[in-house]
């Protein structure tokens, strides 16, 4: 992949294997790659998440000491 990953492309591309999960009987080497692929796409995503989780809860800090 040659473009920058952000949350939304990696939420869309998880969203796309599970459907192909949902609607295609894959090979097992197959299915093994898919499921790699949305592991690591889902600690992307999590990551990404407890970044905006964290900077949230600064915002919330600094604001209640204000």
């Amino acid at each position: 992949m040659n473009k920058k990953l952000t949350y939304d492309t990696a939420f869309a591309e998880l969203n796309e294997i599970l459907v192909s999960l949902q609607s295609e009987e894959a090979g097992l080497d197959d299915l093994a790659e898919k499921l790699n692929r949305a592991s690591e796409l889902a600690e992307f995503c999590k990551a990404k998440l407890r970044g905006i989780e964290s900077e949230v809860e600064k915002l919330n800090i600094s604001e209640k000491s204000a």
